[in-house]
């Protein structure tokens, strides 16, 4: 990579383009870039996740996550590149199978909420779930490779299970739905 990054700004999408990875100039508000920039708000949202007190194996999983959605990140910058594999997308639904396992049942919709690590996973479950569509819109226009789909799906639902986890380990219960509320 060299000394790429030395130079920050660089004045080339003042008049409202950005360069993709392949070289391309693109408007800023086009569909790849809303792709690319929902997938780095993700990663944003995981650091802020990683700055609480977690696990030490959600910990080493997140954190490898992160490096997952850099190459996501790559991957949507040059059109037809993959770099997500099935096995990422294997190795997620792994975790969440081993973390969901000791969780009891949900019986009702549960709110975002519960410990402050808890709540940071929610909001990073639902900037995952933004992350999805815009990545399924660009879908819908141009090639994206079948893994990166799968893997913010199973993210979300990891992230959704992990917000669980935390709330159990710190001995808080989920914040339940009352569907049956007074109005």
């Amino acid at each position: 990579m060299g000394h790429r990054l030395s130079k920050i700004t660089t004045r080339t999408g003042d008049q409202g383009e950005t360069g993709l990875g392949d070289g391309a100039r693109v408007p800023k508000d086009h569909a790849r870039v809303a792709a690319m920039g929902d997938v780095d708000e993700l990663n944003s949202a995981l650091g802020v996740l990683l700055a609480e007190e977690l696990p030490a194996e959600m910990r080493a999983v997140f954190a490898e996550v992160q490096q997952h959605l850099l190459d996501l990140g790559g991957e949507l910058s040059i059109p037809g590149h993959a770099l997500l594999t099935s096995e990422k997308v294997a190795a997620l639904e792994a975790r969440l199978e081993a973390w969901n396992k000791g969780l009891a049942p949900l019986k009702e919709f549960i709110l975002p909420g519960g410990t402050r690590a808890a709540a940071a996973a929610h909001l990073a479950r639902t900037v995952c779930r933004r992350a999805e569509r815009s990545v399924v819109a660009l879908g819908r226009r141009e090639k994206v490779s079948e893994p990166a789909r799968q893997y913010l799906n199973r993210l979300s639902d990891l992230l959704f299970v992990a917000a669980r986890v935390l709330n159990r380990e710190a001995k808080v219960g989920d914040v339940q739905w009352r569907h049956q509320r007074k109005r």
